[in-house]
């Protein structure tokens, strides 16, 4: 009986969850609606949303356009029901996001701030996300939670930062940082927060590998709406397999790092934008230097899409900007693949602002939804 009892409790848990889904996915809908579109049974469905309604997550907004027979009610994610904040920490920036319920971003902003380690930095960029937060009309009481994303490994068990070389940090707890905000606190490692950002708002839960190409180079897996951490939680870590052996000299101390060849300084110490500006007006230098870049990418790409056979997105500051050029480097994989496929299994991330704080947001607001 109670085995019976647990399993009625967890399908209706599930179909609340789903309804609940539906709704911040599509915005006004009707009790008919979400009924059709999850096969569920007008009463089931109609007994959900009076229950979230109940609950505050839910409102009526009036009725819905007559289609011949009587109008049903016009149902949508209550406003009250809060915000996510997303925060992505860097050697030289931090970024910030405010995203609502449904995914969308409010606002973004990225502004300069060299990290320090102590506590005057993260009481610094406290007041930077308070203030942001104010400017944006959103009080703390109507957050979520904060997601934070660093460049460095996350010790989900330990809970610290156990290792950052470019931040110069290690075993980090994360209560250190988290006790500077008014909020709860959720931390993702930024490769992995920009493969969520990737992934959780795809309809297809397709198995991926995110190639972060920012400042530094991290990479992580996706798959079935989920990250792959790894037993130590360096599933992904891309950019510290070796290259060219005997290279150049990464920051990490090793040499011929995937870093040392295809981080976004490789390109330019400027705005990556800029670069590609420069690559479309047909600068001999900014010609060469693509070259030499795609020529070391297209290895890498090539190797773990052999491992893995999976899609590989391109993202980061050099990902979300190459546009058209992502060509070049399909073209020099595709003369690499050792099996008579196209290289259409490379694409570049759809996010082409703060991805992996929209990730740590989007973190924050998966948790929520488990809960509902």
């Amino acid at each position: 009986m109670d085995k019976k009892k647990n399993t009625n409790m967890e399908v209706k848990k599930r179909n609340r969850n789903e309804v609940f889904r539906y709704i911040c996915r599509n915005g006004m809908v009707s009790n008919p609606d979400i009924s059709y579109a999850l096969k569920l049974s007008l009463p089931t469905t109609t007994q959900i949303t009076k229950e979230l309604i109940e609950r505050g997550l839910v409102e009526e907004m009036g009725e819905m356009e007559s289609t011949g027979g009587r109008r049903a009610k016009a149902l949508a994610v209550s406003e009250d029901v809060g915000k996510a904040a997303g925060l992505d920490i860097t050697k030289n920036h931090i970024s910030m996001v405010l995203t609502e319920l449904t995914g969308k971003i409010s606002k973004y902003e990225r502004i300069f701030l060299p990290f320090t380690a102590g506590d005057d930095y993260y009481l610094e960029v406290s007041r930077k996300l308070e203030y942001f937060l104010e400017s944006s009309g959103c009080g703390k009481e109507n957050i979520l939670g904060i997601g934070i994303s660093f460049p460095g490994i996350m010790d989900l068990e330990q809970e610290i930062v156990a290792d950052s070389h470019i931040l110069g940090v290690s075993a980090l707890p994360f209560s250190s940082v988290s006790r500077f905000f008014p909020c709860p606190c959720y931390f993702l490692n930024d490769a992995n927060a920009g493969a969520y950002a990737e992934g959780i708002q795809s309809e297809h839960m397709e198995r991926f590998f995110y190639l972060s190409l920012s400042n530094t180079v991290g990479g992580a897996v996706y798959s079935d709406g989920k990250l792959e951490q790894g037993k130590n939680f360096r599933c992904g870590e891309a950019g510290h397999m070796t290259l060219v052996p005997d290279g150049k000299i990464c920051y990490c101390g090793k040499q011929g790092c995937l870093d040392a060849y295809c981080s976004a300084k490789c390109l330019t110490e400027g705005r990556v934008e800029e670069f590609f500006e420069r690559l479309k007006q047909g600068e001999e230098e900014a010609a060469g230097l693509w070259e030499k870049y795609t020529s070391y990418l297209a290895v890498a790409v090539n190797n773990i899409h052999m491992i893995l056979d999976c899609d590989v997105v391109l993202g980061g500051y050099v990902g979300s900007c190459m546009g058209e050029f992502i060509r070049d480097i399909r073209d020099k994989v595709f003369q690499r693949n050792t099996f008579a496929e196209d290289s259409s299994f490379i694409r570049a991330s759809r996010h082409k602002i703060g991805a992996a704080a929209l990730g740590a947001s989007l973190n924050v607001i998966e948790l929520f939804m488990e809960q509902v």
